[in-house]
């Protein structure tokens, strides 16, 4: 008898199946003598859409709201039919005897695998392989310590209770919203919260004023100081008329009262989970969320050498230490050779920063295999990626950054002027980084309310990575603060008032909006200490696996867009907000739904009970839209008629340009206005807008310079950049592709019905 096994997706399969032995190929399964190993193409079965429940939901209706289904159907995929049905072939083959699932270790993995297997009628027993990376170690262990099926029912029962909970507030509400203001409106748990969050960044924004501060910096015996109040022991004040009269009446010595020398030690950022590594990535290199989610999903799947990308922990386990110098090894290889055969020679010390069980729930942090690395095969984004997550693995692994730290305090009169200034003694860790280390990887923002602007900033007198505010001092001026003593007396040749503003919050970038998704707390309007907690252990809105593709629904749905590299609301998402039910806009309710949905994971809650709450919260929703006093206006409408109905367009800023959509759903028309480039401006060197169609396309600048495509081709073979056929050719792929991508969200299938 055989074994069959299911993955997520052919490239595991076909590692899978390689290290089983499995040498007989088709399309849809590899077989070898105990195995066949198959797959699914992510989901391949379905919740059914509301037509499937009965003909009165065919034509959207408020009359016909809620939808509840009382007994839920499932329902094949169309585009992934063909996959099904050969796994379904391979589930009732009689020389089967029993089930591996081997799809992604995880909720959503669960439900993959399960929805295929209930669909097409299982009843052979099941054991699941649960594993962290596709190494063929990773895989020979996970087989050689399968788990029995049933060890995971509650894990699945969660996930299904997620995705039937979804459906029925997010199908009605949407329903509900479109059939109340006659426009194409869509809400979600996730989704709506997310909007809501850049809504508010955006209103904090609007209502902020700048306030000047200002600051006091003395020059004595080539040290800068800087004052400090005594009772706040802050460098700054709003009070310009104190800073000036501290500055006329000020004397002309500063008598030294304290000097101190401390050893300190700095400690390496933590190992990356999905959200840091997405976050570091747009800011240092401007990757979309999605981007940095698909290059990790291609280094793990394809490359193999780093392990899931999708988790939401920082921490090892203690039974993989005594494999971190295996994986050391693998990685030593280009610029980071040195360091990581070095490390790999010396004891590892495991302890709490970066090993802890209790941290860990399905996968551990993001870090390099086992297996051997060829950088020569990786394109130069995928390189990036993998450059980050190893540089990371490598300072984790690297002792602790030590300097000594020079603090001075004096006295000009009665005011206190302090100095700080460090010197390296072992660089540690930051040796990983070099020069270059900047941390990028803290809070979402830089909660600066009081105090933000110009102020100095310098690092260790040798070395990068250690910075203060305006009494720092480096370089000689560090020489010189090494030598000052308790009492002595040394001349002021300067005294210098420095001044700056208060700033307002940064727009949301791709990168500082994951961030906020994962904490999102700060938004929700009642601060309950046990879902601030939730929110916290579960990881904040959405999951770190599909935070990537809610960020790019609000995109498709225009909700949002983007200017540069930040992210602004539409005035479609301003209004949508302004009538969705408050519920939906709080983050409130998510942490709510994810306490109970662990529970149910765990088995300490039913998920029938859970599901029950979900139907009657639905029905107060349906209520509180159909009883609301709003209305929805396109403000973006244009001139331009259809040219398949007639009815007039709407001029919208998709991700990756201007665009004409049709507003009727039905009709579905789009074509593109302008589309954002990599060209350069031979003027101002910003990127370039390409405008037109056929050959009167050309490229516009925000500086006013203009170019036809024609030129544009030319100029750029005299200097010797012109791009080679194969080059056009995969850059005319991707924009049809991207021209062939649905604009709408997640029910854009369900619209296409729509009678209004």
């Amino acid at each position: 008898m055989k074994h069959l096994v299911i993955a997520e997706k052919p490239s595991v399969a076909r590692d899978i199946a390689r290290v089983l032995g499995c040498t007989k190929k088709t399309n849809s399964y590899m077989e070898g003598k105990d195995y066949i190993v198959t797959w699914a193409l992510g989901h391949l079965v379905t919740l059914a859409d509301p037509e499937q429940y009965g003909e009165q939901y065919k034509t959207w209706s408020m009359d016909t709201l809620p939808m509840i289904p009382k007994h839920w159907k499932l329902e094949v995929i169309r585009q992934t039919s063909r996959q099904y049905h050969s796994v379904k072939e391979q589930i009732f083959r009689k020389d089967v005897s029993d089930i591996i699932i081997a799809t992604d270790a995880g909720r959503e993995g669960e439900l993959v695998a399960r929805w295929i297997l209930e669909k097409a009628g299982n009843e052979k027993p099941l054991k699941r392989l649960w594993i962290s990376s596709v190494t063929d170690r990773a895989i020979r262990e996970g087989f050689a310590h399968l788990k029995p099926g049933k060890d995971y029912d509650n894990l699945y029962h969660a996930a299904v209770a997620r995705a039937e909970s979804d459906w029925v507030v997010g199908i009605n509400a949407t329903r509900a919203l479109t059939c109340k203001y006659n426009a194409q409106l869509s809400c979600g748990r996730v989704q709506t919260p997310t909007l809501a969050m850049i809504a508010a960044r955006e209103e904090e924004i609007r209502k902020f004023v700048p306030k000047p501060y200002y600051g006091l910096k003395a020059s004595a015996g080539g040290v800068s100081f800087a004052w400090t109040d005594a009772s706040s022991g802050s460098g700054r004040t709003f009070d310009r008329r104190r800073i000036e009269n501290i500055r006329r009446s000020a004397g002309k010595e500063l008598c030294v009262t304290e000097v101190t020398k401390k050893a300190k030690k700095s400690f390496s950022p933590a190992l990356y989970d999905l959200t840091a590594l997405q976050k570091d990535a747009s800011s240092k290199y401007g990757f979309s969320a999605k981007t940095t989610l698909n290059l990790m999903q291609r280094l793990y799947e394809t490359h193999k050498v780093l392990t899931y990308p999708r988790t939401d922990s920082r921490y090892l386990t203690d039974d993989m230490v005594g494999t971190l110098k295996e994986r050391l090894n693998a990685c030593a290889v280009g610029p980071w050779r040195k360091t990581a055969a070095r490390l790999a020679m010396q004891p590892i010390r495991a302890d709490k920063s970066f090993v802890n069980n209790a941290k860990v729930s399905d996968h551990h942090a993001i870090i390099p295999t086992e297996q051997f690395v060829r950088l020569e095969d990786m394109s130069s984004d995928e390189r990036k990626i993998y450059e980050m997550v190893v540089r990371r693995f490598l300072a984790v692994l690297s002792p602790a950054c030590e300097y000594e730290e020079t603090s001075a305090t004096g006295k000009i009169g009665d005011e206190i002027f302090r100095a700080k200034g460090n010197v390296m003694l072992h660089p540690g860790w930051q040796e990983v980084y070099g020069e270059g280390w900047q941390d990028l990887g803290g809070e979402e923002e830089d909660d600066d309310s009081d105090f933000s602007g110009p102020a100095a900033v310098a690092g260790l007198a040798a070395g990068p990575g250690l910075s203060a505010g305006s009494g720092t001092v480096a370089g000689s001026g560090m020489a010189a603060l090494s030598h000052l003593k308790k009492g002595d007396r040394i001349p002021v040749s300067a005294l210098t008032v420095t001044e700056g503003k208060t700033k307002p919050p940064a727009y949301f970038t791709e990168g500082t909006l994951v961030a906020a998704m994962e904490n999102p707390v700060r938004y929700m309007e009642h601060r309950d200490r046990t879902l601030e907690r939730t929110l916290g252990e579960t990881g904040g809105l959405g999951t770190v696996a599909t935070r990537a593709d809610i960020i790019e629904k609000l995109f498709n749905s225009f909700l949002m867009e983007k200017k540069g590299s930040e992210i602004h609301i539409t005035s479609k998402g301003k209004q949508l907000l302004s009538l969705v039910p408050a519920d939906l806009k709080s983050p409130e309710l998510t942490a709510q739904w994810e306490l109970k949905l662990k529970a149910i994971s765990q088995g300490k809650a039913s998920d029938r009970k859970f599901m029950a709450d979900i139907e009657e919260y639905t029905r107060s929703l349906i209520r509180e839209i159909r009883e609301a006093d709003g209305t929805f206006r396109h403000d973006n409408m244009t001139r331009h008629k259809c040219p398949q109905c007639g009815k007039f367009m709407l001029e919208v800023n998709g991700k990756h340009g201007k665009m004409l959509v049709c507003q009727d759903r039905e009709c579905g028309y789009r074509e593109t206005v302008s589309r954002r480039t990599n060209a350069r401006c031979p003027v101002c060197h910003k990127k370039m807008e390409l405008t037109g169609k056929g050959d009167s396309q050309r490229f516009v600048c925000s500086c006013g310079y203009k170019e036809k495509l024609s030129a544009f081709k030319t100029r750029r073979e005299k200097e010797g950049k012109g791009a080679n056929k194969k080059d056009v050719a995969a850059y005319m792929r991707k924009q049809a592709k991207e021209a062939e991508t649905p604009i709408n969200n997640a029910f854009a299938e369900a619209f296409k019905n729509l009678k209004l």
